[in-house]
């Protein structure tokens, strides 16, 4: 479905990700870890096009993505829940998840993904007139990835779901991304910090370091790798 080859991003002059090489299979659970600064979140943005590359060949089912406006790359099917949250605050729980929605295929299955959502994420529901800026950090999350889910995407990219949450709302945050991978089908990119988690559920991984990807495997191999569980798993 996704295919990165050899690819360089940056900003301006300050070179970030150098010759990286990924794929990402349809239908596929793939996690990318690594250590703060190695360009995780650089890599999420230049596949949704808010940075730009400077060399290599990103394809999203055989289209040149590169080609692609940024403003058009969610139409193609691909959902960027980007780390921070970043919801409207001003806007309500439901006028978030329909600005997710004004994808065509997002349009097409409203009440469908609906459903689906408030299914996943039933506070979603109870506070569907809540203003976003009023829910905490866990519901904000939910609020997050639900808005990317209403585009009925083909592909979803999470950054870094877990991040500033307490360890056990981060459980759940995991295990409805783990549920609706499982139930829906869908292809995910997961960026995340919990690196023990992120591994034990994807299907493949990537090691990205310094802005190269030092390593990759499935997640057997991974988690059995005497560096991963040395500087990773605390083993």
């Amino acid at each position: 479905m996704l295919e990165i080859a050899a690819l360089c991003a940056g900003y301006g002059r300050l070179p970030v990700l150098h010759d990286v090489t990924l794929r990402v299979g349809e239908g596929e659970f793939v996690a990318i870890v690594g250590p703060n600064g190695a360009g995780k979140s650089t890599l999420f943005k230049t596949i949704s096009g808010t940075v730009a590359a400077t060399a290599g060949r990103v394809r999203f089912q055989g289209e040149d993505l590169l080609a692609v406006a940024p403003a058009a790359r969610a139409h193609l099917g691909i959902a960027h829940v980007p780390e921070g949250r970043q919801v409207f605050a001003s806007l309500s729980v439901r006028e978030n998840l329909e600005i997710g929605a004004q994808t065509p295929a997002g349009r097409a299955a409203w009440r469908e993904n609906l459903e689906k959502i408030h299914t996943w994420f039933p506070l979603l529901a109870q506070r569907a007139k809540t203003l976003a800026g009023a829910l905490s950090g866990g519901q904000q999350q939910m609020l997050a990835i639900a808005r990317g889910l209403a585009s009925a995407p083909k592909l979803l990219m999470l950054d870094e779901p877990s991040m500033g949450l307490a360890p056990t709302i981060a459980d759940e945050i995991f295990d409805r991304i783990v549920a609706i991978h499982a139930n829906g089908g869908l292809t995910v990119l997961l960026v995340e910090q919990r690196v023990a988690e992120a591994l034990h559920f994807a299907n493949r991984g990537y090691v990205l370091e310094g802005g190269r990807i030092a390593l990759e495997g499935t997640h057997a191999d991974l988690q059995r790798n005497d560096r991963i569980r040395a500087a990773y798993l605390g083993m």
